[in-house]
């Protein structure tokens, strides 16, 4: 089963998470929350939030809980992408790509990625 999909600010905090390996809630507020004009509560609240949905874990250590990320910031992008296709575009990713087509701003490596992700499904096809 796939892990529920977060918004653009818990994800925002999970990539500061993967990077700042197990920190304190007050490191995360500090380091994260202040520069962003969050409080520590709220701070703490998307970080309970994030481990209840399974990308973050806590430990206890020294009478602190330190968190960690349970799961890399690429997976949760994954599954913010599989939900805007199933909701939004009905399953179907013929209208995201004609978008990118017309939008005309991918370089040379987003055409390369694309192109590889093309071939890899072309030969799914054909193994199936």
């Amino acid at each position: 089963m796939s892990k529920p999909s977060i918004g653009d600010q818990e994800l925002s905090l999970l990539h500061y998470l993967a990077e700042s390996k197990n920190s304190s809630v007050g490191e995360v507020a500090t380091g994260y929350g202040e520069p962003r004009g969050l409080a520590r509560s709220t701070v703490l609240t998307m970080m309970e939030r994030l481990r209840s949905k399974g990308y973050l874990r806590r430990k206890q250590v020294q009478g602190m809980f330190r968190y960690s990320a349970s799961t890399g910031p690429a997976e949760a992008m994954r599954t913010a992408v599989g939900s805007f296709v199933e909701k939004t575009l009905s399953g179907s990713v013929s209208p995201f790509v004609a978008w990118m087509s017309e939008r005309g701003e991918v370089s040379d490596d987003e055409l390369a990625e694309l192109k590889a992700l093309v071939n890899q499904l072309q030969s799914r096809r054909k193994e199936s």
